[in-house]
């Protein structure tokens, strides 16, 4: 375990937003953290593993980890559930039930939404909870109001009995600043008291709830009025003033530095009485909120007069160069620094060379990612979340959906179902292939698969099963053998688990990532066979510490006859040194590429080696009978 000695009160640490929320969790007394990778929320739990006295974990998906966190809530403990904006999709069926109930112990969701979409599928506005479920939303707007707002949530939450969410962005998450931290306040659970009319769901006692909810709402009303969660800072230049929250506070003060700024530091419930007033000290009123323009919506509802949204984009990040420009028309001397003008600012950098995502060198999932790039013309492959989605891109283009997790199963059947029920013309020589990692077949998946096998359905499905939830940073889960401090756990045995579920046995297959025509011929096999298979690989990821790379690789350069079949494969470390095109007897043109491998990077996997022509791809070094192994030129 890598547990850490935590530093003594006041001492000032260069911390990460996530390593704050998880110093703020500690020193509030949580007693049972709980979380799904996710970024950019990951490091939230696993800087919470540092800490020794408490229980931290990853669970299976955000639903399972949020009701951890309300199961810890109900006995008096304090509870976190950590996750990103689209992991709280996921929870939100607890969540919207437990609201209604309330709390006991204080109950905190830390939510990370991926503003300008950097790792996601959407840009969702996580602060839209909030208001669905009746609970206050805090938005720290930097490093150490992270910390701070971690704290006051917990202590909200158990004041009045509710769920707090802690709505981080990207920018919170992973910028790094000077934090002053406290120590731990003891926090002990009471046990669990028996009542049902509270904890029992019917439609009799939520019914019962709902009054008290009513209460709590307006009680929260009250506090959003009085709390200095919300502050005002004052400004010389009257003729614009903004509300604002979260980093676009701190984008605000930068690009406006002599505007007067209305901060919400408590986004949900608003304090509408303060921002009537607020909004009588300034000529026009302008909130800026990343991304929704949910705030904007209230205030005017309200009858407060606001600008927001028809001068500020819906999407990205408000930033200092997007906020100027699209409030020039409302800029007036005053609003920039004395001495500078709006024509002296710099010009933004230019947008930096793009480079495409890839895998990574040897990356298991290649193997496969090949094998169906060669089948394309017979498969339609539905995809899921994790890296192996990086195969939809080129060289492999051998990916044609991913939607969110888990969904390849399901997808998969209603292609099936509505390929065959759907009438109209079908491709009967196209086949299904789903794939999914292991970590997101344990999320998600494993109901998905349930039901392909349930309704009969013609599905090939891969579980990539490199034992780690790579596309995060290599976390473990319950197929890798260890828990999230990295003890000894038990792992999920994947052949097992889906023969329970009803796959036969003779259409379960494990295969080896690295043997190609082995891979090949066992994939081809199933899906030209009917009804349900499951292909289960079996390599580690490479950046994880269970996997043992082999021998490097170097290209032969006098045997290499520029076939080029190895970029297929898609592997980093392989370049091209030349291109030449020949004309054949035939009279056609054949374009030839002549490549290199960085021997230096390479582990062996040896993918690449099963697609040369020329058998132009050796060992850097091989035994050698009378002196061993002897380093090859290459």
């Amino acid at each position: 375990m890598n547990l850490m000695t935590p530093p003594r009160a006041e001492t000032r640490l260069l911390m990460s937003g996530n390593e704050a929320v998880a110093r703020g969790a500690w020193e509030a007394g949580v007693a049972v953290a709980a979380a799904y990778p996710g970024t950019p929320s990951t490091e939230i739990l696993e800087s919470l593993t540092r800490y020794p006295d408490l229980h931290a974990q990853w669970s299976t998906n955000e639903k399972v980890a949020l009701e951890v966190a309300i199961g810890a809530s109900m006995v008096g403990a304090r509870g976190l559930a950590a996750m990103k904006q689209v992991g709280l999709n996921v929870a939100s069926d607890p969540l919207m039930s437990i609201t209604l109930a309330g709390v006991v112990g204080g109950l905190v969701i830390a939510v990370a939404d991926d503003i300008g979409i950097s790792s996601s599928q959407n840009e969702q506005d996580s602060r839209h909870w909030g208001r669905f479920g009746h609970m206050p939303v805090l938005e720290p707007a930097d490093t150490q109001e992270a910390l701070e707002m971690t704290r006051a949530a917990f202590d909200i939450s158990e004041r009045f009995q509710t769920p707090v969410i802690l709505r981080l962005t990207t920018r919170i998450c992973h910028v790094k600043g000077v934090v002053t931290v406290g120590q731990r306040q003891a926090h002990d659970a009471q046990g669990f008291h028996t009542d049902p009319n509270r904890w029992v769901m019917t439609p009799k006692t939520a019914k019962l709830r709902q009054p008290q909810y009513l209460e709590r709402d307006a009680a929260l009303r009250a506090f959003a009025a009085e709390t200095d969660l919300n502050r005002v800072e004052d400004g010389p230049d009257r003729r614009v003033g903004f509300v604002t929250s979260g980093p676009a506070a701190m984008h605000v003060r930068e690009a406006f530095p002599n505007a007067p700024v209305f901060k919400l530091g408590l986004g949900h419930p608003l304090p509408l009485d303060g921002l009537r007033a607020f909004a009588e000290t300034v000529e026009t009123l302008v909130v800026a909120e990343e991304t929704e323009p949910l705030v904007e919506t209230e205030i005017r509802a309200a009858g407060i007069p606001a600008r927001g949204k028809d001068l500020l984009p819906r999407i990205g990040e408000l930033l200092p160069d997007v906020l100027r420009p699209a409030l020039a028309s409302l800029i007036k001397p005053g609003l920039i620094e004395p001495g500078e003008t709006a024509a002296a600012r710099p010009a933004p950098p230019p947008a930096l060379f793009p480079r495409p995502p890839t895998m990574c060198a040897a990356c298991p999932h290649s193997g496969m990612a090949l094998v169906l790039s060669r089948l394309r013309r017979n498969v339609t492959v539905l995809g899921d979340i994790g890296c192996y989605a990086l195969m939809s891109g080129p060289p492999w283009n051998a990916m044609d959906t991913a939607v969110c997790m888990g969904s390849s199963m399901g997808i998969s059947l209603g292609v099936d179902k509505g390929l065959k029920w759907g009438g109209g013309e079908a491709d009967a020589n196209k086949h299904l292939v789903a794939i999914i990692g292991d970590s997101t077949f344990l999320h998600t998946g494993i109901q998905g698969l349930l039901d392909i096998v349930y309704n009969g359905g013609d599905v090939t499905v891969v579980i990539a099963d490199n034992r780690a939830v790579g596309m995060t940073g290599g976390q473990d889960h319950p197929a890798s053998g260890r828990d999230a401090r990295g003890e000894e756990a038990p792992r999920v045995d994947f052949a097992a688990l889906v023969a329970a579920l009803g796959v036969p046995a003779d259409r379960i297959h494990e295969v080896d990532p690295y043997e190609i025509p082995t891979l090949f011929k066992t994939t081809r096999d199933a899906i030209r066979a009917p009804g349900v298979s499951v292909l289960i690989t079996n390599r580690p990821c490479v950046l994880t510490d269970r996997y043992a790379p082999l021998g490097p690789l170097f290209v032969d350069a006098d045997a290499c006859s520029g076939c080029a079949n190895c970029l297929d494969v898609g592997c980093p470390l392989i370049s091209v040194t030349d291109r030449e095109t020949v004309t054949l007897k035939t009279g056609k043109t054949k374009d030839l590429a002549y490549v290199t491998i960085d021997s230096a990077s390479c582990t062996g996997c040896g993918i690449c080696v099963k697609t040369c022509a020329d058998d132009a791809i050796l060992p850097l070094t091989r035994p050698d009978p009378a002196t061993g192994a002897v380093p090859l030129e290459g």
